[in-house]
């Protein structure tokens, strides 16, 4: 029985004019019309309002990192939910600095509208390792290898469950975190080899056969690696044995 669908809204790195920024929508299928939000870019709300038109539908969001194409979009995101009308709380989930770094972008953006949203900001910083029920969903966060201070999420409803790293490369605690879950959403900065503080295609994959994940989606690759070398990480994944491994559009949906 699939209990969990996920929708990838964007898929693309800061720079990338093509693709949206990385962010995904985790719902669970009984009730697809409440979903959460991983991460929320500068190119994000306008992606997210042309498929959802519902101001109360958002149940939180989940930011990985203070990377501007990782959480830059939350001042347009909160204004568009108030100008829509929306009245319920909205949490938002991620480091311990979270609702400091969320209020600062947001007076910075749009000053005074914090205090006229018309609706309640929860926050919830979770600290590496622990389990936390909101939103319907338990998650669990573990550390990346990255420029700044950078996590992986694994979010679980029932007996399916999903890893989303963020930026970053693994780490052995977010090996951890990843066992035995149902899809690993990772970054593939670069086809293969080394570049500080990101993954590669070739590192993820090893990844999820280690994770005994039986489904991997690849994101956040950057622009010229898509667009130079596709063919040959397409001829890469067609080789890969024990996981299910695609690269999303904009727009593609897996039900778990």
């Amino acid at each position: 029985m699939n209990i969990m669908k996920i929708t990838f809204l964007g898929v693309g790195e800061a720079c990338d004019a093509q693709y949206p920024n990385t962010s995904i929508l985790v719902a669970a299928v009984e009730d697809a019309r409440e979903h959460v939000l991983l991460d929320c870019g500068f190119t994000t709300p306008h992606v997210y309002f042309k498929s959802c038109s519902d101001p109360e539908a958002l149940l939180g969001v989940w930011i990985s990192h203070f990377h501007g194409d990782h959480f830059f979009g939350m001042p347009l995101l909160l204004l568009r939910l108030s100008e829509m009308g929306r009245e319920k709380p909205l949490l938002i989930l991620g480091p311990e600095s979270i609702q400091q770094k969320i209020e600062a972008a947001l007076e910075l953006a749009y000053p005074g509208v914090g205090e006229q949203l018309g609706f309640p900001v929860d926050y919830l910083p979770v600290e590496p390792g622990k389990r936390v029920e909101a939103t319907g969903f338990q998650w669990k966060s573990a550390k990346n290898h990255h420029s700044q201070s950078a996590l992986s999420v694994l979010i679980r409803t029932g007996q399916k469950s999903v890893l989303y790293s963020g930026d970053g490369g693994p780490t052995p605690e977010s090996l951890a975190l990843a066992k035995g879950c149902d899809l690993v959403i990772h970054e593939a900065f670069c086809f293969e080899g080394e570049m500080s503080g990101h993954g590669s295609v070739s590192r993820a994959v090893e990844f999820a056969q280690k994770a005994g994940a039986p489904q991997l989606a690849l994101v956040h690759i950057q622009r010229s690696e898509r667009e130079s070398r596709k063919a040959a990480i397409m001829e890469y994944l067609f080789k890969v044995k024990g996981c299910s491994v695609f690269l999303p559009e904009p727009g593609t949906s897996v039900k778990l």
